[in-house]
């Protein structure tokens, strides 16, 4: 009996426990457990629906139906039963039992974007400091291509433009259009309609679908309701590789592409697959100093710890008929991309390649990876894509580079002046680049350089100069008189002020050097010291101006002014020996290095020379020293006074660190070499015609330049004659 009652007390206990832990229970469900109100995951959502039986059938084949059941926090664009019926149609499929595994993956993991966004929000961009508003137009989706046969070898796409990252699978991006994107952007229906021109622009559309219904709620996400199909977007690679009609291209494309083994992902794959082979990771050369803009398999526009893009790559492709003719013409002289530098070949191919999208609506104000504007129209465009990382253009004409077109482009793609391509690339190339301006430029041929004494040393990386009868120098010094011949030798004219050489005149090269035409022949001031012209064989047009093809190269006057200036006064003595006779008997001459005092030899300055007609005059009004009767000057006062009039007499003609010439480009009021007595500076305003120049004095006076007996050339120093003096007297 006792042991009766103890089974009895037991099962009451028993009991008891277990009604307070149903109270319990009920208190925890009640507390923490699942909301009767809460949707059910997307899959069951799916189910209720109704009207995507044949999405769930992918679902299930993919794999992907316990992922899409439970946890997680994704956004779903699911195309509905209808956009099946019509993707069976257009792709002759049998229906659901149509559809294998692997393409049934391809719908779903494409579908699958990670975390779950309404409509409102998925033109957020992400940012470190919050969302960037309407910005994004591409989320990343749960798929990607990862390991894959390529040429006998195993490859895996770069993930970074010259770089890769083993944790990145390079997952592929989903397009979407929203009204709030393309207002932001300044964009319309027109630019979507232009990729899509079957579809219609509803307002939200993903690729070239519509959505039907937005943000159904599910316990682990949103759903989208699409009224199409989408499979994988190709990359821009993948889209180029499957066209025939760009062979030429991806051709060129191949010589910079690299293959590099990778351990990390080899592991992995042999984990997966079995399989120990080598696994490579496909490079385009990008990233470096010579690479490409971007590789056309990187998925990944930016890579910044976000999943929404809100720009991608541009890629311009030219048809085999319009790309062999123009590779023929600029290969004219290297025949081969082979033989020409890589510049060539990767100028062509980053000519073609933006870092942006392209939208049609802007084609014409977006500059490609050069900066440079297309030089083709919508009209040139024969194909297009919306690719998963960017947008494709196949067009029917090249973009034609500037550094093919240019000036720049006669020495680049000629190795007779290779020389010369190389001292413009380490200076003025990107000026002349400019297909808006216009220059003239005369080309310095390799033989020609060599002659002048000027050459590169590979070894050393530095210029050489071999002076007449000396001795090879190189560095610095080298470097400076290469680059000054250079820039002798290239003109802004953007007034045609050297198409016609048939005639003669004066002209301003790059960095105010002055160079003189005459019947067709060129010379500057060292070719004048020497006696030589330089003979113009032909003349080539291009997009910014002319090329002059010569027999030689033009150099710069090593001679000061004050030697030029010596030599005038012997050779045409009526408008320079009385100026020079007051010079040289003044302390500002230095008779040994034949300078002027305070003039720096190599800086700019211009002399204006009154004629021995002039200072007789002067002398006569009493404004220099010498006999007020008869006009003859006193070259050699004793009076100090008397010296200090010559010397401020001297200095107020000479113009401090500017030259100017006939050619009508420099007026105004222009500082001299005379200070007065409380230091201040002294002018002469000059009113510059082309061929007639006067001058104006701080007293009112003018005087007028001598065509006939000016413009002669130094050292960056011009000298004029003139047939007044200048009244210089300050008061």
């Amino acid at each position: 009996m006792m042991l009766h009652r103890y089974a009895r007390t037991g099962v009451c206990l028993v009991l008891l426990l277990l009604v307070l832990s149903g109270c319990r229970k009920k208190e925890w469900d009640a507390y923490y457990g699942r909301p009767d109100n809460l949707a059910p995951p997307i899959y069951q959502t799916l189910q209720a629906r109704g009207n995507f039986t044949h999405m769930l059938a992918c679902i299930d084949k993919s794999g992907y139906k316990e992922n899409l059941s439970n946890g997680g926090y994704w956004t779903l664009f699911a195309p509905n039963d209808a956009a099946f019926e019509l993707f069976f149609k257009e792709h002759n499929i049998s229906g659901d039992a149509g559809i294998d595994s692997v393409m049934a993956a391809k719908i779903v993991r494409y579908a699958l974007v990670y975390n779950a966004y309404r409509k409102a929000d998925l033109g957020n961009g992400q940012t470190a400091i919050g969302p960037d508003t309407s910005m994004a137009f591409k989320r990343k989706t749960a798929y990607y291509d990862w390991v894959q046969p390529e040429n006998g070898k195993l490859i895996v796409a770069s993930n970074l433009n010259g770089g890769f990252n083993p944790d990145d699978n390079n997952n592929k991006y989903i397009p979407y259009f929203l009204d709030n994107f393309l207002a932001f952007n300044g964009l319309s229906a027109t630019d979507y309609n232009f990729f899509y021109p079957t579809s219609a622009y509803k307002g939200f559309n993903v690729a070239n679908a519509a959505v039907i219904n937005a943000d159904i709620a599910a316990e682990n996400g949103l759903i989208d309701e699409i009224d199409r199909v989408i499979l994988p977007l190709p990359s821009l690679e993948d889209y180029l590789k499957d066209k025939p009609q760009y062979s030429e291209f991806r051709k060129l494309l191949s010589k910079v592409i690299s293959y590099q083994s990778n351990a990390d992902i080899t592991i992995r794959n042999q984990a997966l697959t079995g399989k120990s082979d080598s696994v490579f990771v496909k490079y385009y050369d990008a990233g470096g100093v010579l690479g490409l803009a971007f590789g056309l398999n990187n998925e990944n526009f930016v890579l910044a710890g976000t999943d929404a893009q809100k720009d991608g790559w541009g890629l311009v492709i030219p048809t085999n008929a319009a790309l062999i003719p123009y590779e023929q013409k600029i290969l004219a002289h290297y025949k081969t991309f082979d033989a020409a530098p890589p510049e060539v070949l990767i100028s062509l191919l980053n000519a073609h390649m933006w870092q942006t999208s392209i939208w049609p609506s802007k084609l014409a104000q977006t500059p490609n990876s050069e900066q440079e504007l297309p030089t083709f129209a919508l009209g040139d465009v024969v194909d297009k894509q919306v690719c998963s990382n960017g947008f494709f253009y196949g067009i029917k004409k090249v973009q034609d580079a500037n550094v093919f077109r240019t000036i720049f482009g006669k020495p680049f793609l000629d190795p007779a002046y290779s020389l010369m391509t190389r001292a413009l690339s380490t200076d003025i190339k990107f000026s002349i680049l400019n297909p808006d301006g216009k220059y003239t430029m005369v080309m310095m041929s390799n033989k020609n350089l060599l002659a002048a004494g000027y050459d590169y040393d590979f070894d050393h990386s530095e210029w050489t100069y071999t002076a007449p009868g000396g001795t090879t120098g190189g560095g610095a010094s080298a470097e400076s008189r290469l680059y000054r011949i250079l820039k002798t030798s290239v003109f802004v004219t953007q007034n045609g002020e050297l198409d016609n050489l048939s005639g003669s005149g004066i002209v301003a090269s790059w960095e105010d050097e002055y160079v003189k035409y005459k019947n067709n022949t060129l010379f500057a001031g060292g070719n004048e010291d020497e006696g030589s012209v330089v003979t113009i064989d032909s003349i080539v047009k291009t997009v910014n101006g002319n090329v002059i093809y010569v027999n030689g190269v033009l150099k710069f006057s090593e001679e000061t002014m004050g030697h030029h200036l010596a030599i005038l006064a012997a050779d045409d003595p009526d408008n320079y020996s009385s100026f020079f006779e007051y010079l040289k008997n003044s302390n500002l001459w230095q008779s040994g290095t034949e300078t002027v005092f305070g003039l720096t030899p190599g800086s700019p300055n211009t002399l204006f020379v009154p004629t021995n007609a002039a200072i007789i005059t002067a002398v006569k009004s009493g404004l220099l020293p010498g006999d007020i009767v008869t006009g003859e000057p006193n070259f050699k006062p004793g009076d100090n006074d008397d010296k200090q009039t010559v010397v401020n007499f001297i200095n107020y003609h000479i113009l401090n660190k500017n030259t100017v010439v006939t050619d009508g480009k420099k007026s105004g009021a222009f500082v001299t070499m005379l200070k007065t007595i409380d230091g201040d500076l002294t002018f002469i305003n000059i009113e510059n015609q082309p061929g007639h120049i006067v001058l104006k004095d701080i007293n009112g006076g003018s005087s007028n330049l001598i065509n006939a007996h000016s413009n002669h050339l130094g050292d960056r120093s011009v000298i004029h004659s003139i047939d007044r003096v200048l009244n210089f007297n300050v008061h």
